[in-house]
């Protein structure tokens, strides 16, 4: 009887054991803002993760804002024009930001060196990368828990973000200054295969993105057209 309790409670320990590796090895996601948590299903970025984005600096730094704050550090690859000044505003952190401009044919080595150092890696990729390409980037990602937001074309995204009808306010009968810009931003992919989208504004009177009152739309609207800035 002794016996069979001792194996009893070694069955038990061994699975609270692969239990706890299990919870462990499932780092949580790394937030981003209110205004943007409804389109990821996991209510941040997923580490290990690929994120294909259009060509909007504004959203990408309102989906790196949140956890540069949090103290995670962000790699920006082959983004010469970017601006210090406008990712700040987002809520970037200067004094944890690395900057590769201009990485030219090893853009791949870069963001495969990257992804072993930053928990966040943004980097524009300088025309459609074969699958095979983004099938390792995407292995070496995983195994090293960094999330990829890929600004252009990137074949087997988790998720793929989209940007639409803009609405500029702040211009009243003739006079007045544009304050901000209202957008539709959606997500899909492999991990969502229905469109979430979310209305907001991008930026905000504050710099940065804000919610909007009743922000979420309905999932059948139409194919959004992509907006720059």
């Amino acid at each position: 009887m002794a016996a069979y309790e001792q194996l009893s409670d070694i069955t038990r320990l061994r699975a609270e054991i692969s239990r706890m590796q299990r919870r462990t090895a499932e780092p949580d996601a790394l937030p981003v803002d209110d205004a943007l948590a409804p389109l990821l299903p996991s209510g941040g970025l997923r580490p290990g993760a690929a994120y294909a984005l259009p060509d909007s600096p504004a959203l990408l730094f309102a989906l790196l804002g949140s956890a540069s704050r949090d103290g995670a550090w962000c790699a920006f690859i082959g983004l010469p024009d970017l601006s210090f000044e406008a990712a700040e505003g987002y809520g970037v952190a200067p004094n944890r930001l690395a900057h590769i401009p201009r990485p030219g044919d090893r853009w791949r080595q870069t963001i495969s060196a990257a992804a072993d150092v930053f928990p966040l890696v943004a980097a524009r990729i300088p025309r459609t990368a074969a699958p095979a390409e983004t099938a390792r980037l995407s292995a070496r990602l995983r195994e090293r828990g960094s999330a990829l937001l890929a600004i252009g074309p990137w074949p087997g995204a988790d998720l793929s973000f989209t940007m639409g009808e803009p609405e500029w306010r702040g211009i009243g009968s003739g006079h007045g200054a544009l304050s901000s810009r209202v957008v539709t931003v959606a997500a899909s992919g492999r991990i969502s295969p229905v469109a979430r989208r979310v209305r907001l504004l991008l930026p905000g009177p504050t710099g940065g993105v804000e919610s909007l009152p009743s922000a979420s739309i309905p999932t059948q609207r139409g194919h959004l057209t992509a907006v720059s800035a």
